[in-house]
C-alpha cells in the first residue's frame, strides 16, 4: 500500500473509532443517566450529569442547528483538504491524528444535531461549575490544543507551505 493511501486509511480508521466511541458514550448516557439523578464520581468535584444541549459550546447560540451544520461542514472540508495536501510520513502523524480528532468531534456532535436536534452532554466538573460536555467536545478541545502546540513547537514554515500552498501549473 503506498504511503498516501496508508495515510488516508489511518485517518479514516481513527475517525471511525473515535466517532464510534463518542456515540457509544452518548448512548450510555441516554440509557443510564436520562431522567436519573447525577452519578457522582468524586463528590463535589466530578459527576455524570445528563443534559441536552441545543446550542454550541457552553450552551451558546441555542437553536441554530443550520449554522452549526455549516460550520462543521466547513471544518470537515478544510481538514480533508489539509490531509490530502499533507505529505505522507511520520513527521506529520501527530498533526493528522489531531485533525481526525477535530473532525471526529465535529461529526459526533453533528450526528446528534441531525438525529435528535440536540447534543447529549454528560461530563460535569461540579467543583468549578464548568459547563456540561461530552467526549466529542473533548476531542475538539484536545485537538485544538495539540495543533497550537505543534504549530508553535514542532512544525516549521516549510511544513505549512507543503500543506497550504496552492501549486500553480503553468
Amino acid at each position: 500500500m503506498n504511503t498516501k493511501l496508508r495515510q488516508f486509511f489511518i485517518f479514516f480508521i481513527g475517525l471511525g473509532v473515535s466517532i464510534g466511541l463518542d456515540q457509544f458514550t452518548k448512548h450510555l448516557a441516554v440509557v443510564h443517566l436520562k431522567g436519573q439523578k447525577p452519578f457522582v464520581i468524586i463528590k463535589g468535584v466530578f459527576e455524570f450529569y445528563y443534559s441536552e444541549n441545543r446550542g454550541a459550546a457552553f450552551g451558546m447560540l441555542q437553536g441554530r442547528q443550520g449554522f452549526f451544520f455549516l460550520i462543521a461542514a466547513a471544518v470537515i472540508l478544510a481538514v480533508l483538504w489539509a490531509v490530502y495536501r499533507m505529505p505522507a510520513g511520520k513527521r506529520y502523524l501527530p498533526l493528522m491524528c489531531s485533525l481526525f480528532l477535530l473532525v471526529s468531534g465535529a461529526v459526533g456532535n453533528m450526528i446528534d444535531r441531525l438525529t435528535q436536534k440536540y447534543v447529549v452532554d454528560f461530563l460535569y466538573f461540579k467543583l468549578i461549575d464548568f459547563p456540561i460536555f461530552n467526549v466529542a467536545d473533548c476531542y475538539v478541545t484536545v485537538s485544538c490544543v495539540l495543533i497550537v502546540v505543534m504549530c508553535l513547537l514542532k512544525l516549521k514554515e516549510e511544513d505549512f507551505n507543503k500543506i497550504f500552498t496552492i501549486k500553480k501549473n503553468y
